[in-house]
């Protein structure tokens, strides 16, 4: 058995031969030195590997400290030619003079230590995060719940059914009589345009250690972003999109629409809900338009309503069970606006139903960044624009909650 067993191994990669009449002790000590020497060829084989690998990692990394440079390019040359220089024991001295005369270079101490500025501790050269902490702004969702179209002309319209088909019941050989038809309306959405013209030096986009353009533009549309988020809750259609609060009861545009106000619900309290109130105003909506519903508040409003109670003492509110999954508050889904108003006296700080159908924002363009370094050099201006209009679309699908007077 032993036999068999070191005949198969004798065919691998020339270990040795294996022979009947062969010492049991020589051939372990063969076996064992042919261990070695096998095992010896393939550490050398692993560790050239590893240098290898070892290598690709230390260019990946010089490639993502360059913050998207090739490793070779050289945020101050001058600078790290001259730290080479010194690090490489003394040499190019004259250089290293001369940069120290126009001020590069602090002097160089004969005792030195990154971590002392004093003691040329600046003169290491050091990585640094390129990205900018901020605090995040709070958007509004009306883009992912509303119904959002383009168009390539000055404003968005459409037609409203007033409804009105007459009809009847007739026997089988009575008259039919012309019955009245549907009268239409129509619906224009205004444009509104926000503009931002922010400016920095030509000598700041060229030696920044970020991409300030960059930066302008991404900010530049983060604001935008919150403006028109502010007018499609508020907004009074003076140079910007109607909000839909406006077409409350009592609101701005309650008489505009063809198909009248917004459906508005006034609770008995002027800093509290009911868990009764609620339910009133979820079944308050016509059943065609609740399958697609959803709950509009801020977070300050949610606070107060995720604290309700049913008859039984269960929590109305439900949280999620799954990542990416919204709450629910009576089994429809929360969106959470900032530009929402909170709970107090005649207030407008809950709507409710299908803001696809209710809602409609038009983009005519989008938002167009126009960079001019003529007109007030030495600064580069960023001259930014974005039309954008919105309205109520459809009155019925949508109800809102208000707040009793003080």
């Amino acid at each position: 058995m032993t036999h068999a067993i070191l005949g198969s191994i004798s065919g691998h990669r020339g270990l040795l031969a294996v022979r009947a009449d062969a010492d049991p002790s020589d051939f372990l000590h063969e076996l064992d030195d042919a261990f070695k020497s096998f095992r010896s060829r393939h550490q050398a084989e692993l560790r050239t590997a590893q240098d290898e690998i070892d290598n690709i990692n230390v260019r990946m990394a010089a490639a993502e400290l360059g913050a998207g440079q090739r490793p070779s390019a050289v945020r101050d040359p001058v600078y790290s030619k001259n730290y080479q220089a010194w690090v490489r024991g003394g040499e190019h001295e004259a250089e290293i003079k001369a940069a120290n005369k126009v001020g590069v270079l602090g002097t160089i101490q004969a005792s030195m230590s990154t971590g002392s500025p004093a003691d040329g501790g600046y003169l290491a050269p050091i990585e640094w995060d390129r990205s900018i902490g901020q605090a995040q702004i709070a958007l509004s969702p009306m883009r992912r719940i509303a119904k959002v179209v383009q168009t390539g002309t000055r404003a968005y319209s459409t037609l409203w059914n007033l409804k009105g088909w007459g009809s009847g019941w007739v026997g089988e050989t009575a008259v039919r009589p012309e019955t009245t038809a549907a009268t239409l309306a129509s619906l224009i959405f205004a444009h509104g345009e926000i503009y931002a013209n922010p400016s920095a030096t030509q000598q700041l986009l060229e030696d920044a250690q970020i991409d300030v353009a960059q930066f302008i533009s991404d900010e530049i549309a983060e604001q935008f972003s919150k403006e028109e988020g502010i007018a499609f809750i508020s907004g009074n259609g003076t140079n910007k999109p109607n909000g839909v609060l406006t077409y409350a009861v009592g609101a701005a545009n309650a008489a505009t629409h063809p198909g009248g106000a917004l459906d508005t619900v006034t609770v008995a309290s002027a800093t509290a809900i009911t868990s009764d109130e609620l339910v009133g105003l979820f079944y308050g909506l016509a059943a065609p338009y609740r399958p697609n519903a959803s709950w509009l508040m801020s977070s300050t409003t949610a606070s107060v309503i995720a604290k309700l109670k049913d008859g039984n003492g269960n929590y109305i509110w439900r949280e999620s069970l799954a990542a990416g999954q919204p709450q629910t508050l009576l089994g429809r889904p929360i969106e959470f606006d900032e530009n929402m108003p909170a709970i107090a006296a005649s207030a407008i700080p809950i709507a409710f139903g299908d803001f696809r159908r209710g809602y409609v924002i038009n983009d005519r363009t989008g938002i167009s960044i126009l960079r001019d370094p003529y007109t007030a050099k030495p600064f580069v201006l960023f001259y930014a624009r974005k039309r954008v209009g919105g309205g109520v679309l459809d009155p019925r699908a949508l109800r809102v909650m208000k707040m009793a007077a003080a």
